[in-house]
């Protein structure tokens, strides 16, 4: 590991606002699994709504939603701390009360989350995991995880630059008949509206990025249910030709 990431990881263990657990630590011990079913009470002191932001990357989107709307909580999930060390600092430097940051595997989320805590999650520009449906955050695997932590009838919001991902996720969604809020496979050209408000007011560096070359930006928010029985979707998907660049690439439009 490069001192720049050791240093990033220390001075995170500085920071109020990030709690770790990684998938080979003990877990019982762990500050964060103490917090489950009190993130309200013990961290933010507020009855606030609780939003994730799941494989947050560098924190950009979850600092970006929680400065948007002071009214909800901000709980920004990845296992790559270098990355969110980003995130969490610009938030501990501002002195914001409504964003955490947890590193951990997404797939561990009921351990630090109790029943029906978390009122919605954010799913941004996630690895669209083409070769296997259960690493993929929108899929079945996933949900049933969600299932036990978002409250009834709570919202999901992806939004991806993936063909591939969106026509899974669009199958998966009718598949087990969850309610449809927005869905559309251009963003930017889609009809203004509250309801996609956050989705198109936020871009990340990436989303930049494909903007640039000229790809449009799929978004799909859901309801979900309590359903013990879901189905995979039997479909064949064209998989993307295309990877991103690097984050040293240069933006050369601005939108």
């Amino acid at each position: 590991m490069g001192k720049n990431k050791l240093k990033k990881f220390a001075e995170m263990e500085t920071f109020h606002n990030v709690f770790q657990c990684g998938a080979r630590e003990v877990i019982e011990d762990n500050p964060a699994v103490a917090m489950a079913g009190h993130w309200r009470e013990k961290y933010f002191h507020n009855d606030n709504p609780i939003v994730l932001e799941l494989g947050c990357g560098r924190g950009e989107y979850t600092v970006g939603l929680a400065q948007r709307d002071p009214s909800k909580n901000y709980i920004g999930v990845d296992i790559k701390g270098a990355r969110m060390w980003a995130g969490a600092k610009l938030a501990e430097q501002s002195g914001m009360t409504n964003v955490a940051f947890l590193r951990t595997n997404i797939e561990m989320l009921s351990r630090f989350f109790s029943t029906d805590e978390i009122d919605e999650i954010w799913i941004t520009f996630p690895d669209p995991q083409m070769k296997k449906a259960t690493k993929r955050l929108t899929s079945t695997f996933f949900m049933q995880r969600y299932m036990q932590i978002l409250r009834p009838e709570g919202l999901i919001h992806l939004k991806t630059d993936s063909p591939f991902l969106y026509t899974y996720t669009q199958a998966m969604v009718k598949e087990n008949a969850y309610p449809i809020m927005v869905d559309t496979n251009d963003l930017y050209a889609a009809q203004p509206s509250e309801a996609i408000e956050d989705a198109r007011c936020l871009q990340t560096h990436y989303e930049k990025q494909w903007l640039d070359r000229g790809l449009t930006i799929k978004y799909l928010t859901w309801r979900l249910p309590s359903n013990p029985s879901l189905v995979e979707p039997e479909i064949e998907i064209e998989k993307d030709t295309y990877r991103s660049y690097g984050r040293n690439y240069v933006s050369t439009t601005n939108h």
